[in-house]
């Protein structure tokens, strides 16, 4: 699985550091994803669709295996 971040497209949500912060972190000053881990482990699949699922920005691009 690889992982994308559009930070343009980022409203600062946080549910995707809730949801998967081995993989998401938010930048201090304004909120905006941090990806973390582009190319995560199979076992962290599940929590980093669910992560862009849940995206209000729909700014968490998934492609590739997993």
């Amino acid at each position: 699985m690889k992982v994308t971040v559009d930070e343009a497209r980022c409203c600062g949500a946080g549910q995707c550091v809730l949801i998967a912060p081995e993989v998401f972190d938010q930048r201090e000053e304004d909120g905006v994803v941090v990806l973390l881990d582009p190319e995560p482990g199979a076992d962290l699949h599940a929590a980093v669709r669910e992560a862009a699922a849940v995206c209000p920005a729909a700014a968490i691009g998934l492609s590739g295996q997993g």
